[in-house]
């Protein structure tokens, strides 16, 4: 019987095989493996590094039950994603801790956006997660922003990380693949709601992250650009 390490590899080259490509099964998800070079990705560290001394990583924690979440995480752009035991899941113009407004959305980061999706205005959110060698993140779907036509674009630096993709609804099947410094995800279309998470973090695989560990950028849209003022 195949080992599960043989199992994953065996999804990563499936999906390796279909890099820069839609993926049939899951219309609206696509993968740009390796769409920042080296340069790129050390200069795009250096940038949330500076970003991460004006609005400091916080950890947030779960609605209702207050469990802290593995991940430690900070926002860039008008609004930030925040979690609390008081609050739930929100957007908000100020860091949860400071009270000071999120710093301003790096021009690099515009540009991704607007070089890999079509749609007609720029993200308002970047929510920057650290995840540390024992970090995960649970199966889940982004589904806070009022503008849900508006894909999500996902940026991985440093250590590598096992990606899990599911459908719609939970209880959905689900594939892997390894995520690394550099990779560009796109959700939109019907996988603007799918269910993904990360299941495990690939230790000392890179060095772009100063100190070890991954940083996901996941760009949003919140408001809908039509609506009235």
């Amino acid at each position: 019987m195949a080992s599960k390490k043989a199992h994953e590899e065996q999804h990563e080259e499936q999906f390796k095989a279909q890099a820069n490509n839609f993926i049939p099964e899951v219309p609206g998800f696509a993968l740009y493996r390796g769409y920042l070079d080296e340069a790129a990705q050390r200069q795009l560290a250096a940038v949330i590094e500076q970003l991460s001394q004006q609005a400091p990583f916080f950890v947030p924690r779960m609605p209702r039950t207050g469990k802290p979440f593995s991940v430690r995480m900070t926002n860039c752009g008008v609004l930030g994603w925040i979690s609390d035991q008081a609050g739930g899941y929100r957007y908000s113009a100020t860091h949860p801790e400071t009270g000071a407004p999120w710093p301003e959305m790096p021009d690099s980061l515009l540009a991704i956006w607007q070089a890999v999706t079509d749609y007609p205005a720029p993200p308002e959110a970047c929510l920057i997660n650290f995840y540390s060698a024992q970090a995960r993140m649970g199966m889940h779907k982004d589904c806070d922003e009022e503008a849900l036509e508006a894909p999500v674009v996902s940026i991985s630096l440093g250590d590598s990380a096992l990606f899990r993709l599911g459908g719609r609804v939970r209880k959905a099947p689900s594939r892997t693949l390894k995520l690394c410094s550099g990779d560009v995800i796109v959700l939109g279309g019907a996988a603007r709601l799918a269910y993904h998470g990360i299941d495990r973090i690939y230790p000392g695989t890179s060095t772009v992250w100063r100190g070890g560990g991954r940083i996901n950028l996941t760009l949003r849209r919140v408001t809908r650009p039509d609506r009235p003022e």
